[in-house]
């Protein structure tokens, strides 16, 4: 039951691993049995509740595993194609708000429809429905066929909540069969997953308000998105000088000590994307300023490594820090790293992908650094300012029609809505 578990995620988050134990109603005999609910963190797929009922009546058992992480800001959609055999030992993390389709076949699995889980050979699952019941040999036979990959299809993956995940298992290179794509929610999908949109009943202009907050930090009662418990986030709007007006948000946790910082972008999306591209030839480079908004793409050309938006989200750093974040989730924070997941071939690959970062942040590889923002709301500082900088390319560029779709842009109206 959704509701049982959530009131039991505080319990759950000071259990030090220990599971609890609930008397629940048994759902074969309808007499009591017990559900255990343990509270884990697996990353990129923040923390899971998992479940296992059993009946001592009937002797029936039951395992499932819930999300008990925050919903993302914004909704992920994966498109994979599966092309040889291997593509079949990809790792997948689907949540139970995910819908999964199988275009070829036009089959699909809908949201809420099937528990979270964490599995391989994800096409191995069969769909029965009695209304189908008359073709369902000839679906099992397709799907036989799929699953030995005689055929290339595609597997798509739409999970609004943001927590689902497909493996690159060319990782910290880029994934040729794999597209990524972050998008935000509709009204329906916050309903679905029981998000209510605030609304804005402030009638007065602005101005002065916007006076007030760039002059004073304004404090937020939150939840610590570790442990969940009680916790304070700071906000405030600083100009940061030659570029714009950005929010920064800071969370500090008394109970876990765990710290987060994010950032916003204070303007609006500015009319072309921006591209910047520094060519490290110093180790004084490393202390560089540097926003990244949630919507810019970081490459590496000469490690054929990229970083999709929204990997990282917003950030105010130092190109120093930056390189440390990505060091830290590629190599530290991934899951295919420890238990059943890792394979010595993997391990190898990014643990030399992160001493090649090292040596960069140690300015002994010559590298190029690339910040591709389509919003135009990333910054890099240029040290030489207000001269240019010999060693910093900034190009502005117009939007595909994809780059505003994935901005919400395309859809959007600016004219004329007064007037209805």
């Amino acid at each position: 039951d959704p509701v049982m578990i959530q009131e039991h995620m505080r319990i759950l988050s000071y259990a030090k691993n220990q599971p609890t134990v609930i008397e629940s109603l048994c759902m074969n005999c309808y007499e009591n049995g017990s559900t255990r609910l343990l509270l884990t963190k697996i990353p990129f797929f923040k923390e899971i509740i998992i479940s296992s009922f059993s009946c001592p009546h009937c002797n029936w058992t039951n395992t499932e595993i819930q999300s008990a992480g925050r919903i993302q800001e914004q909704g992920v959609l994966y498109t994979l194609q599966v092309k040889t055999k291997e593509d079949m030992n990809r790792e997948v993390v689907k949540s139970d708000s995910a819908s999964t389709r199988i275009p070829q076949l036009d089959f699909e699995i809908p949201a809420f429809t099937q528990k979270g889980c964490k599995c391989e050979g994800f096409v191995s699952r069969r769909a029965t429905d009695p209304a189908v019941a008359e073709k369902i040999e000839e679906f099992i036979q397709r799907f036989k066929k799929l699953k030995e990959v005689e055929e290339e299809f595609t597997l798509i993956i739409d999970d609004p909540s943001g927590n689902s995940f497909i493996e690159n298992p060319f990782a910290p290179q880029k994934d040729t069969a794999l597209t990524v794509t972050h998008y935000k929610r509709t009204p329906e999908h916050n309903a679905a997953l029981g998000i209510e949109a605030e609304e804005e009943e402030n009638d007065e202009k602005p101005g002065n308000d916007l006076d007030a907050m760039r002059n004073e930090v304004l404090v937020f009662n939150t939840n610590c998105p570790e442990c969940n418990a009680p916790a304070n986030t700071n906000m405030k709007l600083v100009q940061i000088p030659h570029f714009k007006e950005v929010i920064i948000m800071a969370t500090n946790c008394d109970s876990c000590g765990h710290r987060t910082n994010e950032v916003k972008s204070g303007g609006a999306t500015e009319e072309l994307g921006t591209r910047i591209t520094l060519h490290l030839t110093d180790p004084s480079d490393m202390s560089r300023d540097l926003l990244k908004s949630e919507t810019c793409s970081v490459l590496i050309p000469e490690l054929e490594f990229e970083l999709g938006m929204a990997a990282l989200g917003g950030k105010f750093t130092t190109l120093e820090g930056l390189l440390k974040d990505i060091k830290d989730l590629i190599v530290s924070k991934n899951p295919f790293m420890c238990g059943d997941s890792s394979t010595a071939d993997r391990a190898e690959k990014l643990e030399l992908f992160g001493q090649k970062i090292d040596k960069i942040i140690a300015g002994e590889m010559d590298v190029h650094i690339i910040l591709d923002d389509p919003a135009g709301n990333s910054y890099l500082q240029n040290v030489y300012a207000p001269d240019p900088d010999p060693e910093m390319k900034i190009e502005k560029y117009t939007r595909t029609f994809e780059q505003n779709e994935d901005l919400g842009l395309n859809d959007m109206k600016t004219e004329g809505y007064a007037e209805k």
